[in-house]
C-alpha cells in the first residue's frame, strides 16, 4: 500500500509542479508578447486600418493595436548591444500586454510621439550601464545612400523607463519606442509591421488564427502564440511525458510487490485453499478471494497516494519553504533562477488518469496469483499435511 501510495503521490506532485512551471513561463511570455499577430510579407503592412477593423470584429478578439518591429544596436559610452526594437502605441499597449505592470522605473506613457523616448529591459540597461534620463544612441541597418556609400541611421533616444519581465529573451534584448518614432526610424511612412491582438481565451488561439487567415487577403498571415513558441512548448510536453513514464515505474514496482505478496499468500495458504475446495468452494470463488485482497491493497494505496498528492500539490508553496527553513537550504536561488518559488497547477483530469491507471495496474497484478490459487488441487496440497 505504501509503495502504491508513494508512486501515485510522486506522479501527482511532479506533474503539478511541471504544469505550474509551464503556466508561469507562459504567463511571462504572454506578458511581453501578444496572443496573436497578423503580419504582412516583407514586414510592411499598408492600409493597416482596414486590417485592424477586420480583426477587431472577430468575437474572440478583446483588443488589437498596430506595431512596428525591427533590429538595431544600442550604444552608450563604450558599450554596444544588439536589440529588438518594438514600436508601440503606449495607450493601446496596456490592453494587449502586461508590460505596463512590469515597469520598474518610469512609465510607458512617457513614450510620446516625436520626443524619442525609449524603454529598456532591466538586463539590457544593466549591460549598457545606462540609467533613467540618460541618452543612448540607436543604430538601425536601414540607412541612407551617400557618396561614401550606405550609411546606417543613427538617432539619440532618452531612457524614460526600465521594465523587468523575468525572462532573459525580453529583459536583455527588447527596447520599446513610440510607434510614430519607429515608423520614421525604419522609414515605413504610414505602414506598420503588423497588428498585435489579445484574445478572450488564449487556448483558442490556433482556432482564431485559422479563422482570421481565411478572412484576410493574400500576403497577410496570422501567427498565434503557440506557433511562435512551439519549440519550447513541445519540449515541455515531451518532458512531461517522459517524467510520467519514469515515475509510473514506481507504481509498476508497487504492483509487482502486490504480485509477490499474493503469490506468497497463495503458497502459505495452500492447505486452507484445499480445505475450502473439499468443502465445495469453486475455483472461481477462490480466485475472487485473492482478487479482492489485491484490489483492496491497490485501492487503499491509490486513495492514500491521491489524497496525499493532492494535499501536497495544493500546499507546496508552504511545504517547500518549511523544508528550506528546516535544513537551511534554498532549492531555487533568487540570484540564479527567475522563478524562486515552486509553482503548482493541479489539474483534475491528470489526477483522475493517474488514479485510474494505478488502480488498473493493481487489478491486473492480482490476476496471475488469483488464477494460480484457483488451480490448487486439494489432494496435492494436503498430501503432506
Amino acid at each position: 500500500m505504501l509503495g502504491m501510495g508513494l508512486g501515485v503521490m510522486a506522479l501527482i506532485v511532479v506533474l503539478s509542479v511541471m504544469n505550474g512551471f509551464q503556466k508561469e513561463i507562459r504567463a511571462r511570455m504572454l506578458g511581453a508578447s501578444p496572443h496573436l499577430e497578423v503580419v504582412a510579407d516583407g514586414g510592411r503592412l499598408e492600409n493597416w486600418s482596414l486590417t485592424l477593423n477586420t480583426i477587431s470584429h472577430h468575437p474572440q478578439i478583446l483588443a488589437a493595436a498596430p506595431y512596428v518591429v525591427g533590429q538595431g544596436m544600442l550604444s552608450f559610452g563604450q558599450s554596444v548591444q544588439g536589440v529588438m526594437v518594438r514600436g508601440i502605441d503606449p495607450l493601446l499597449e496596456t490592453a494587449i500586454t502586461d508590460l505596463s505592470n512590469k515597469i520598474k522605473a518610469g512609465s510607458l506613457t512617457e513614450l510620446r510621439s516625436t520626443e524619442f523616448g525609449i524603454v529598456l529591459g532591466s538586463d539590457l540597461a544593466r549591460a549598457l550601464g545606462v540609467r533613467m534620463g540618460e541618452k543612448v544612441m540607436l543604430i538601425t541597418p536601414q540607412g541612407s545612400i551617400t557618396p561614401a556609400g550606405m550609411m546606417p541611421r543613427l538617432k539619440q533616444f532618452r531612457v524614460v523607463g526600465i521594465f523587468e519581465i523575468g525572462m532573459a529573451p525580453y529583459d536583455n534584448s527588447l527596447a520599446l519606442i513610440n510607434i510614430n518614432d519607429a515608423q520614421k526610424l525604419f522609414q515605413l511612412g504610414d505602414a506598420v509591421t503588423g497588428i498585435s491582438t489579445k484574445l478572450r481565451d488564449i487556448d483558442l488561439a490556433p482556432k482564431v488564427a485559422t479563422e482570421l487567415q481565411n478572412q484576410l487577403p493574400g500576403g497577410l498571415y496570422a501567427n498565434d502564440w503557440t506557433h511562435q513558441n512551439s519549440n519550447y512548448f513541445k519540449a515541455v510536453q515531451m518532458e512531461k511525458k517522459m517524467m510520467f513514464i519514469i515515475l509510473s515505474l514506481i507504481v509498476a514496482v508497487a504492483a509487482f510487490n502486490i504480485v509477490s505478496t499474493l503469490v506468497m499468500a497463495v503458497t502459505d495458504k495452500q492447505a486452507d485453499i484445499a480445505i475450502l475446495r473439499t468443502l465445495g468452494a469453486t475455483p472461481r470463488s477462490i480466485m475472487k478471494i485473492f482478487i479482492v485482497q489485491g484490489v483492496v491493497i491497490g485501492l487503499i494505496g491509490t486513495l492514500a497516494g491521491t489524497l496525499s498528492g493532492v494535499l501536497l500539490a495544493l500546499n507546496i508553496n508552504t511545504v517547500v519553504p518549511f523544508i528550506e527553513h528546516l535544513f537551511g537550504v534554498q532549492f531555487l536561488a533568487k540570484d540564479v533562477y527567475y522563478i524562486s518559488e515552486l509553482p503548482s497547477d493541479l489539474r483534475l483530469h491528470e489526477v483522475l488518469i493517474i488514479s485510474g491507471l494505478s488502480f488498473l495496474i493493481s487489478l491486473l497484478a492480482t490476476l496471475y496469483p488469483s488464477y494460480r490459487a484457483s488451480k490448487t488441487q486439494p489432494a496435492e496440497a494436503l498430501r503432506y499435511e
